[in-house]
């Protein structure tokens, strides 16, 4: 599957893309909460079993370490993990994010603490993708994901 990635997000993509690693895994779940009503499932089961399956991994780890394996993957950190997500489809990247949201939701996944503040650095990015409409915003994440996890190149 190709997808591209469009003007309209591609600004947003570099801001991102400079953020520390925790605030873009708080920027990742804000971005759901904001558009999980309007999402549907995928029916392409394939892409739910890979992603489904760097979810196991994560979901069985204590709640510090489930932290730390989504801090590795967005740190493109040198791990088992980041390795696996980084061998992913760019579909199965967004399925393994979306399941890990809905885990936040449910209580198995590790969630943002509840007196977590995004920093002031971040308020015109979040102008931006609320100024986005649905699939740009899918677009945009979609193209946040992809370029996390360990970096085949620099895999030895």
């Amino acid at each position: 599957m190709t997808y591209l990635t469009v003007d309209a997000v591609k600004e947003p993509l570099n801001q991102f893309e400079k953020f520390d690693a925790d605030t873009q895994l708080a920027l990742l779940w804000y971005g759901y909460l904001d558009i999980k009503d309007q999402l549907q499932p995928n029916p392409d089961n394939k892409t739910e079993g890979i992603g489904q399956a760097l979810y196991n991994q994560v979901v069985v780890l204590s709640k510090d370490d489930q932290l730390q394996a989504q801090r590795d993957i967005a740190n493109r950190a040198d791990t088992n993990i980041s390795k696996e997500y980084a061998a992913l489809s760019p579909s199965a990247k967004l399925e393994f994010w979306l399941l890990l949201a809905q885990g936040m939701e449910s209580g198995e996944i590790i969630n943002v603490p509840n007196d977590y503040s995004l920093p002031e650095n971040t308020q015109g990015f979040v102008s931006q993708i609320k100024g986005l409409d649905f699939e740009q915003r899918i677009n945009f994440t979609r193209n946040a994901v992809t370029h996390m996890g360990l970096k085949k190149s620099n895999i030895s």
